[in-house]
């Protein structure tokens, strides 16, 4: 038996999974967390001694612990030589990484997996700077990106930027081959320990951007790039995880641009991203961003001015009242003054290697509600890019099915004969809702699989007294734009 099998064994029967460390630490000790505050989750273990308590105060709460109770929970030696603890002469021994569980669901069910990677930052108010090469886990922005991700099953995937190992873990469970790779070493050596620990087969590559995998191709790429814009910094100043040393967003393009050479053909590529704002009009400029022959969709979550963009990325750094404030504030102050910058914005970007002469842009603001995880729904939006883009007649002569998530929803004064207008909406993926009128109503909702669109648009013409030809010419331009925003599925 290998260390880090003895080490999982060890972690296994303690029981140290989400549920059972959300029970033991109850809910004021997770919102602590959430505060970067332990005490709560102290005084919820009390004086409890066995090994999840254990394991929950070297581990998530980043505590000392007493040799004798680690050697219940732990193998110890094995885990100083993978280098996980530090035995301090006090005779206590310290977690020199974290080891989290992490839950997620799948299509097949549960998921229960561990994550390797640095503590976090500032528990309890500790200012200590992060070092460089800090290795992130499990974040808002990693779970997004996991959430977003498509989970259809593939036969290769490449996990770019990997950090702590967290995508890899879940591409692990929808693709037969999973790659990963970084820059950084040392999150290589934590990622090698996260797939190791879970019994996952991930080949892990060094390297900057597609450089590592310059001879291969993939069904599918997810990243979530180091793309916070911020000043050019030396590699020692520079927080690795989050800065790529580009000028301004500048790596995401060319995580974007490079992307057909890495792709397999209808292969897609997903980043979770930062992208500047000028006086340019955002749209054009990001929609230059779109390779030959490939689909661009990028849907803007959020968008901050400089001063909000700023102030959140130094207390990440945890320059909160750190003397450094305001002199890092006027640098990157002037850096967006030399760069143009009026705002920046957030969100998600997809391409598809669609290998198409008429290749789909769309460049789109959505920051209202979605329901997560949303893979599911950009991943039938890819399909549905096709079918939308199909000839007239073959759309005519294809049934549709209205999808079981959209409702109706009608608005005018109370008493009114008639509503004013009636809204369609989703329950589901984007949520988005679509003004409709009679004609168009009416044939939306009379698509259940049934009869072809040719067939149902002649029968609301027949019932609305209009004539046939021109129903559908004034129809079908909509029936396109709700195919492919996810409001029809092809029978």
């Amino acid at each position: 038996m290998t260390m880090i099998d003895l080490l999982r064994e060890r972690l296994d029967s303690a029981g140290y999974t989400v549920d059972a460390v959300l029970e033991r630490i109850t809910d004021a000790g997770q919102e602590g967390l959430l505060r970067n505050s332990t005490t709560p989750a102290l005084v919820a273990l009390g004086d409890d001694r066995d090994p999840l308590a254990t394991l929950i105060r070297l581990f998530p709460l980043h505590r000392g612990v007493p040799m004798a109770d680690v050697r219940a929970a732990l193998p110890v030696d094995e885990s100083v030589a993978l280098g996980l603890l530090a035995v301090e002469g006090d005779g206590r021994a310290h977690a020199t990484v974290d080891i989290r569980p992490y839950g997620f669901e799948t299509s097949g069910g549960p998921v229960s997996r561990w994550l390797v990677s640095d503590h976090t930052p500032g528990l309890d108010h500790d200012r200590t700077p992060m070092r460089p090469d800090y290795v992130l886990g499990a974040s808002p922005a990693s779970t997004t990106l996991a959430q977003l991700s498509i989970p259809d099953e593939v036969a290769s995937a490449l996990d770019l930027g990997t950090g702590c190992g967290v995508q890899s873990v879940h591409l692990a469970t929808h693709a037969s081959r999973v790659t990963a790779t970084d820059v950084n070493q040392r999150a290589l050596d934590l990622a090698r320990l996260t797939t190791g620990l879970n019994g996952l087969d991930v080949d892990l590559r060094k390297g900057s951007l597609y450089e590592p995998v310059a001879a291969d191709r993939f069904d599918l790429i997810v990243t979530n790039p180091p793309y916070v814009v911020s000043p050019p910094s030396t590699d020692a100043g520079r927080l690795m995880y989050r800065e790529g040393g580009f000028r301004g967003d500048d790596l995401v393009r060319a995580v974007v641009e490079g992307a057909p050479a890495r792709l397999n053909p209808g292969g897609t590529l997903q980043v979770l991203a930062n992208w500047i704002v000028t006086d340019e009009p955002w749209e054009e400029r990001l929609a230059g961003w779109a390779p030959p022959g490939c689909d661009l969709w990028v849907i803007e979550r959020e968008r901050l001015d400089p001063f909000a963009y700023i102030e959140m990325w130094l207390a990440d750094a945890g320059l909160a009242g750190h003397p450094s404030w305001d002199d890092r504030y006027r640098e990157w102050l002037d850096y967006f003054g030399e760069l143009g910058v009026r705002g920046i914005g957030m969100g998600w970007i997809t391409v598809v290697n669609a290998e198409r002469t008429d290749p789909r842009v769309v460049i789109e603001s959505w920051p209202h509600e979605v329901a997560q995880p949303v893979g599911p729904a950009l991943s039938a939006h890819r399909r549905a890019t096709g079918q939308a883009a199909a000839p007239d007649r073959d759309l005519l002569a294809a049934r549709w099915v209205l999808r079981d998530d959209v409702v109706q929803e009608t608005f005018g004064r109370p008493g009114a004969a008639d509503p004013e207008y009636v809204i369609l909406r989703q329950g589901a993926g984007l949520k988005r809702a679509m003004r409709v009128d009679t004609a168009f109503g009416g044939v939306m909702g009379a698509c259940d699989g049934t009869l072809p669109l040719g067939a149902i648009i002649g029968a609301v013409a027949q019932l609305l007294d209009e004539d046939a030809a021109s129903l559908t010419g004034r129809v079908l331009p909509r029936i396109r734009v709700a195919i492919e925003e996810g409001y029809l599925d092809r029978s």
